[in-house]
């Protein structure tokens, strides 16, 4: 049985191929994290815009559940590349898999 198709996710803003890391090391010499479109659109619609799980859904066009799972991750790599200073690299979720 072959896994359900993901359903399209609408984003927006043109970030990908763009990183963010501590000054002073090359990227070359960081550990890197990828930060996938949606989950960078999840983390902008909720902390960023302040909406709440179910707004940035219907936004998203995705369920409220949908958006609570992808904004745990891209939370917990987002803490991780922080706090461990590594870099944060945006991709499009089709060139990270």
């Amino acid at each position: 049985m072959s896994p359900r198709p993901k359903k399209l996710r609408k984003c927006e803003g043109n970030f990908c191929g763009r990183a963010f890391k501590p000054t002073g090391t090359p990227l070359s010499k960081l550990d890197k994290i990828e930060l996938f479109r949606d989950e960078m659109e999840a983390l902008r619609l909720c902390d960023r815009e302040g909406l709440t799980q179910e707004e940035a859904g219907i936004k998203m066009g995705v369920s409220r559940g949908t958006i609570q799972r992808i904004i745990t991750i891209a939370r917990r790599k987002t803490a991780e590349a922080i706090s461990e200073g590594r870099a944060l690299i945006f991709v499009d979720e089709d060139e990270g898999q």
